[in-house]
C-alpha cells in the first residue's frame, strides 16, 4: 500500500490491457500514456480518444480503500491496483482524550497512544471512542469512531 498514489479510482473489472501506450478497459480508454502529464487526470483531459472510461468513485485514503468492497483500482499515476488483503491487524478501541481543531484538519489524541492522529474533520461530539488498527503491535490508522467502546477484534488488511 506504500506505493499507491492517492486518490485512487474504482474500476469495475481487471480486464485491463495496454496497447501502444493506451490502457484499455472493455473497449474504453482508461489512461492515455502517450499524452504529457504526471497524473492520470492530466493525461485523460488531453487525450483525443472519444470513448473515455468514466471514473465515478474516488477513494482518498488507506482506510477508505480497505473498507471498499471493490478489488480493482487505478491510482493517480495510472498504475492498476488489485486489492489483496493478506495481513491481519488488531482493531483496538481507545478513549478519545483530546481533539484539537486546526484550520484544515483535526488532531486527535487517544488514551494509551503517545502520538496524535490527523483527520480531515473531527468526529461528532457524541463519539468518545476510536477504533485503531494496530499493525505488528503498533497503532497505525483510525478505523472508526463510536459512542461506546466496542469489543476488540481484528480486520484483514
Amino acid at each position: 500500500m506504500q506505493t499507491i498514489q492517492f486518490p485512487i479510482f474504482v474500476i469495475h473489472s481487471d480486464n485491463v490491457e495496454e496497447l501502444d501506450g493506451i490502457l484499455w478497459l472493455d473497449d474504453q480508454v482508461l489512461d492515455d500514456k502517450n499524452m504529457e502529464g504526471d497524473s492520470l487526470g492530466m493525461r485523460r483531459i488531453q487525450s483525443p480518444m472519444k470513448s473515455i472510461y468514466p471514473l465515478r468513485y474516488m477513494i482518498e485514503d488507506e482506510i477508505s480503500y480497505l473498507k471498499h468492497r471493490g478489488t480493482t483500482f487505478i491510482d493517480s499515476s495510472g498504475k492498476i491496483i488489485i486489492k489483496e488483503k493478506k495481513r491481519n491487524a488488531r482493531l483496538l478501541y481507545h478513549k478519545i482524550r483530546k481533539i484539537e481543531l486546526k484550520d484544515v484538519a483535526a488532531v486527535i489524541w487517544l488514551e494509551g497512544i503517545p502520538f496524535s492522529f490527523i483527520e480531515k474533520r473531527p468526529p461528532p461530539v457524541e463519539y468518545t471512542w476510536a477504533g485503531v488498527l494496530h499493525l505488528s503491535g503498533f497503532p497505525w490508522k483510525v478505523w472508526e469512531y463510536c459512542e461506546e467502546k466496542k469489543k476488540d477484534t481484528w480486520r484483514k488488511v
